[in-house]
């Protein structure tokens, strides 16, 4: 494996979910993760407001019928009661994880204070920044100068045994590089540094280098040796911190999205109500007709507010979870038949061709 086949070997394989190809990809992102979820929930309500308002110029849907109304008047109602009683339970379990007795509170304060120990010493700094955003930045810094030392340390190597390891190096800086350009352009935030987070392949980074250690290891001298180690001591410590964060930003934005959800319940089904009312009296709604359309779409947007805010929620969290759900050098998101790495049974180096199975 030299270093003609980096491309093929070693930066193929990755999610490169921070590289943004396109503008579609862009607007994507920005949607699913990086808008504010406000903006994202009033953009689905005033779609559903302004699609309503076509569907009935086209003729397709009406708003006369006084017993379909008042029929979806009651369904909107029951669909918003059920709603709201299924983000209490979830904001229920999140309080319970905040019940904890005094020794399990001590064991997590330790926990905490130990992991930023480990990132100070890491960085050789007095102290681990407090700022989330800081703190990774501190973490990414580190990557990128362990894999520029691994590099140094195979310099003087036999081309067979250096090749790989300058591919494999020159791929974690180039990654480290283009998420510490992310961070420093990232405000304070949780979230900010969750959503940056993402955007590196820590898990693949990870992987590789076992295989590589594996193989060429024997080969390589003792610097390289804990060189390699300790650039995958950071790299660990990374997935550490991302996932701390990535924990303590879904309970918040849950929690969040739990009391937003509240104040929206009550004017979702006040209005439901008086849709409903509208449509009671045995004559007829009790407004004009032609302002029926205009004022029908506005009450039923208000009822969906609190399934847009649901939408909105759960698209960020759904994406933020898929991405990070590796654990350590695990790809469950890869296939099965993706990856450069060969590796049979017995077969304690692997063939690198290229085209076998992954060995994890």
């Amino acid at each position: 494996m030299g270093s003609t086949d980096r491309d093929e070997t070693i930066g193929s394989y990755g999610t490169d979910i921070g590289k943004r190809t396109n503008s579609w990809t862009r607007l994507r992102d920005w949607f699913l993760v990086e808008a504010d979820r406000l903006v994202v929930a009033g953009t689905i309500s005033l779609a559903t407001f302004v699609g309503l308002l076509v569907l009935n110029e086209l003729g397709l849907i009406a708003f006369v019928n006084d017993d379909s109304i008042t029929r979806l008047a009651g369904g909107m109602i029951a669909g918003t009661f059920s709603l709201v009683t299924l983000v209490v339970s979830i904001n229920q379990l999140i309080l319970s994880r905040e019940f904890t007795a005094a020794g399990e509170s001590e064991s997590q304060i330790e926990g905490v204070v130990d992991f930023r120990q480990d990132v100070a010493d890491v960085a050789e700094i007095p102290a681990a920044p407090a700022s989330p955003t800081r703190l990774l930045e501190v973490v990414v810094h580190a990557i990128g100068d362990r894999a520029e030392a691994l590099s140094d340390a195979v310099a003087d190597h036999d081309a067979s045994v250096a090749d790989p390891i300058d591919a494999y190096a020159a791929e974690v800086r180039e990654s480290a590089d283009r998420i510490d350009d992310t961070l420093e352009h990232t405000t304070f935030g949780t979230f900010r540094a969750v959503s940056a987070a993402i955007g590196y392949d820590d898990a693949w980074h990870l992987y590789a280098a076992r295989h590589i250690q594996g193989r060429y290891g024997e080969q390589y001298s003792r610097e390289a040796q804990e060189a390699m180690e300790e650039l995958i001591d950071a790299i660990e410590l990374f997935s550490v911190a991302r996932e701390h964060f990535k924990t303590t930003y879904l309970q918040r934005e849950l929690t969040r999205f739990s009391q937003l959800t509240i104040y929206c319940g009550v004017p979702a089904v006040l209005s439901a109500m008086i849709l409903g009312f509208v449509y009671a009296d045995p004559t007829g709604p009790t407004i004009a007709v032609g302002a029926l359309p205009w004022v029908a779409s506005a009450l039923v947007t208000i009822v969906i507010s609190p399934l847009s805010l649901l939408t909105a929620y759960i698209l960020r969290t759904a994406t933020v979870t898929r991405r990070t759900v590796s654990t350590g050098p695990m790809l469950p998101q890869k296939d099965p038949d993706e990856g450069p790495f060969e590796v049979e049974a017995g077969d304690g180096r692997g063939t690198g061709s290229g085209t076998g199975t992954p060995s994890d």
